[in-house]
């Protein structure tokens, strides 16, 4: 599915986007990206927890975008943060639309508790923007794929840019499991993939 001009990310993405910004940031920092990416309508003042169309999909491309120039070389690993603090922000903000509130996912095995996290930021997403599609794909690893992503919304690069979705991904299986597993982004609509495909892989031992 092509990007549309006219797509829009919805006021509660846009609140949930700027807080987790603000959060790994700071207020001087999400204040001088916004700058950079010509929203400063937003500085001091989110928009609301509704889901009424908060702003174009390219506009978010371009906060993002914003984000990683201003750390430069430092930029993919703030962006991983701000999606990490992004789907901690939805657990506490937005459960009811992730589809999480009071469910005993500790009675699920592992795999299916992947599946069921993953199947619920395909559902918040769908519900926040009925023009999105993503799915979730079952073969030997797990997979979140997404052809209407608003990260990579107008941009090209050489290599994979969904840094902030490889966080959200990565936090919310570690929320749902308890384990860390590594996240890789092995298609990027920016480099002409015709989607963004994220894979779950193996977990990651700390010990």
């Amino acid at each position: 599915m092509a990007h549309r001009d006219d797509d829009v990310i919805v006021n509660a993405l846009v609140r949930q986007a700027l807080s987790s910004t603000q959060e790994v940031m700071g207020e001087n920092g999400l204040n001088a990206v916004l700058r950079a990416s010509g929203l400063e309508r937003f500085i001091g003042n989110f928009p609301p927890n509704d889901l009424a169309p908060g702003i174009k999909t390219a506009d978010y491309a371009r906060l993002n975008q914003a984000i990683e120039d201003f750390y430069g070389r430092g930029g993919r690993g703030m962006l991983r943060r701000i999606g990490k603090a992004s789907f901690q922000y939805g657990v506490r903000e937005q459960a009811a639309m992730l589809g999480i509130a009071g469910v005993a996912l500790k009675l699920l095995p592992e795999k299916q508790r992947i599946k069921f996290i993953l199947n619920g930021m395909v559902g918040a997403l769908k519900k926040s923007n009925p023009n999105v599609n993503a799915w979730l794909e079952e073969g030997e690893r797990l997979a979140y794929i997404e052809d209407t992503c608003a990260i990579c919304h107008s941009r090209t690069s050489d290599g994979p840019i969904c840094h902030l979705y490889v966080g959200s991904i990565s936090e919310a299986v570690q929320w749902a499991t308890g384990r860390s597993f590594e996240i890789t982004e092995t298609h990027c609509m920016a480099k002409g993939d015709p989607y963004c495909r994220f894979e779950v892989g193996e977990a990651v031992n700390h010990g």
